[in-house]
């Protein structure tokens, strides 16, 4: 286990990359004992030091939902990061240039609560009572971690991608409003373009076969840490697509047919 001011220390280290757009290098080389535990840590670390700078949380986010993402980091399990409130983007909106160091895309089901979720009575049919609604999103990736060690072309791994808030860095909402009791989320899908031109399609079965277990899974890790989904917050359940590039001039958008569109543009 890393020591408390190790973790501070890759705190500091993630949020310096962020505000500056200048990239870190690898934690898990840093600390190659790190464990998962030691990458939340982490993550908490950071979120603490964002708190404390003024930013308010807004929801969670699921990361490596599908059997490509997990494989392609060795792991059987998802992850999970936070969702800040100087994150959303309305569909629609221009990401202005320089916001991200190297933003990527991928298409999601957000869920947006409008009751807390209890500890005592977690399943399926909870989570989906406790939901308002589900919408069309985006999630922007970026990482603030160098994707490879120039040094010795060391790709990062799980510690890494979980320490730096699970790669998360924005989040885009649709407008279509549906009842996530009477829509097939596994069926629920979508065509994604970038400048006319179709890169990805997935369904919301890619996401544990559905995005619902998806939530079970995050509501139960919350739980073991004292941790809760609260009423108000948006959960992006987790991506059927693989990520998509977003260089500067993409338009990104992700049709999601009967149940709405969602799409933003990069300077």
């Amino acid at each position: 286990m890393l020591t408390d001011e190790q973790r501070v220390e890759a705190g500091q280290r993630l949020l310096e990359a962020e505000e500056t757009r200048i990239q870190t290098g690898l934690i898990s080389i840093a600390h190659p004992d790190a464990t998962m535990d030691d990458a939340y840590a982490i993550q908490a670390e950071l979120v603490r030091q964002k708190i404390a700078a003024g930013r308010r949380i807004t929801g969670w986010k699921i990361g490596l939902t599908s059997k490509a993402m997990q494989a392609a980091l060795n792991i059987t399990t998802p992850d999970s990061g936070i969702l800040f409130d100087d994150m959303y983007f309305a569909s629609g909106a221009t990401v202005p240039k320089g916001r991200f160091i190297q933003p990527r895309i991928e298409a999601e089901i957000a869920f947006v609560m409008k009751s807390d979720l209890d500890h005592s009575n977690l399943s399926e049919e909870a989570i989906l009572e406790a939901t308002d609604y589900v919408c069309p999103s985006l999630e922007i990736l970026d990482t603030r971690i160098l994707r490879k060690d120039p040094s010795t072309g060391t790709t990062r791994n799980i510690v890494d991608t979980i320490s730096d808030n699970a790669a998360n860095a924005g989040y885009v909402l649709g407008t279509h409003q549906l009842d996530p009791k009477t829509t097939d989320l596994r069926w629920m899908g979508a065509i994604v373009s970038r400048n006319g031109e179709v890169e990805e399609t997935g369904l919301g079965a890619g996401v544990l076969n559905n995005p619902v277990t998806s939530m079970l899974w995050l509501a139960e890790r919350l739980a073991s840490y004292g941790g809760q989904i609260k009423a108000g917050q948006v959960i992006l359940s987790g991506s059927f697509i693989r990520p998509i590039e977003a260089v500067p001039g993409s338009h990104v958008h992700a049709d999601f047919g009967p149940y709405g569109i969602v799409d933003c543009c990069f300077e």
